[in-house]
């Protein structure tokens, strides 16, 4: 399956207008929940600020996408487990009393011939309404939930979310905004990409590309190498080469100026293991940055651990030690294309995109920094 790719002004399509409460409800609870090809992930906030207020979460590992790249249908299965944590979802909200929210799936649901057919069952069976978002979507919601991680001093950021079935990398130009308003043009991208319409300086979507494989979806494709160092190396080039299409700039950026972030299961374990952390601490991983050097010795050691030792190590975690290699295999190949010292660690992404988007919409969230 091809990349699905942009160039400039276009990348990103003006959303559909959300009617704004008639005056904004400052009390009021948003959700937000991503159904990925391995995750099904929720977010109840509340405004606060700039920005709002985790009231309550969940994520579970559905597995959704297991099966797909071998038969193009989602599996009984996997629909089974994915209703059932869907089930505790609409309880939540319930409870909760949301009455705003936004519900997506991504690229499982994409892919799968029986995805319609799916969404419906879902309806029927939760009471909830799933919308199947594009990869241009995705891509635009992962970047703002990053936008509190962006350098003054980057004039070159690259955005990459590390997904189950699809790897989502946006290039943004910031050289011509003011330092200080470099993270806040970031945000700005929630109502899509148009310069001409808004007052303030905006950040320059350069290029982006939605490569289908993800963590699930190219370990399942390297399934029959036997060999943990080979099947890790071979992940690594067939991602790069699926990275041709995307050249937004030839040449080595000046790593000062330049800057990546990451989104992804893989990038916090990745900052976890680095860290040394037995029992996962969000606060230590989120916005951490790191070198090319410390993810590449992070990487080294799981290689040298081999799957069993990969098992048993508690900074990896049960639901990741599976998929910890092709993601890493991902990050390596990126690191190779674009090399950088300031690798930003996100823990965070589609589901805070679109909360910032609706809460951004309704007119909610306060003018000022992050």
């Amino acid at each position: 399956m091809a990349p699905r790719r942009s160039k400039g002004a276009g990348a990103f399509p003006k959303p559909v207008d959300t009617p704004a409460p008639n005056p904004p409800d400052p009390d009021a609870l948003y959700a937000a929940l991503d159904l990925g090809t391995n995750s099904c992930r929720m977010l109840i906030a509340q405004p606060k600020g700039s920005g709002f207020h985790v009231v309550d979460s969940f994520s579970k590992s559905v597995q959704l996408g297991a099966g797909l790249e071998r038969t193009g249908r989602l599996s009984r299965a996997s629909m089974a487990r994915t209703i059932q944590a869907l089930r505790i979802c609409q309880q939540k909200i319930k409870r909760n009393k949301v009455t705003r929210m936004r519900l997506v799936a991504t690229e499982a649901c994409r892919r799968a011939k029986n995805a319609s057919e799916f969404i419906r069952r879902i309806k029927r069976e939760t009471g909830l309404t799933l919308e199947i978002i594009e990869p241009e979507e995705e891509a635009r919601l992962a970047v703002i939930s990053c936008a509190p991680l962006v350098s003054t001093k980057t004039e070159q950021l690259l955005v990459v979310d590390i997904g189950g079935g699809s790897t989502e990398l946006v290039w943004i130009d910031l050289s011509a905004v003011p330092r200080r308003d470099r993270p806040a043009s970031i945000m700005r991208l929630h109502a899509g990409f148009h310069p001409s319409e808004s007052p303030f300086p905006v950040a320059k979507v350069v290029d982006w590309i939605s490569v289908p494989l993800g963590v699930a979806t190219l370990r399942d494709q390297f399934n029959d190498v036997q060999d943990d160092a080979a099947r890790f190396a071979l992940m690594s080039w067939y991602f790069e080469e699926n990275l041709s299409d995307f050249a937004p700039y030839h040449g080595e950026q000046e790593r000062e100026r330049f800057q990546i972030v990451g989104t992804s299961g893989t990038v916090t374990t990745v900052a976890a293991s680095h860290l040394g952390l037995k029992r996962y601490d969000r606060t230590k991983v989120d916005g951490l940055r790191m070198t090319s050097d410390q993810i590449d010795r992070v990487i080294r050691r799981y290689l040298q651990l081999g799957p069993a030792g990969r098992r048993r190590d508690p900074r990896i975690g049960e639901d990741r030690h599976a998929l910890i290699m092709s993601g890493s295999a991902i990050l390596q190949a990126l690191l190779r294309c674009w090399p950088t010292d300031r690798l930003s660690v996100a823990d965070r992404g589609l589901r805070e995109g679109l909360l910032y988007a609706q809460m951004s919409a309704d007119g909610v969230l306060e003018d000022g920094p992050f």
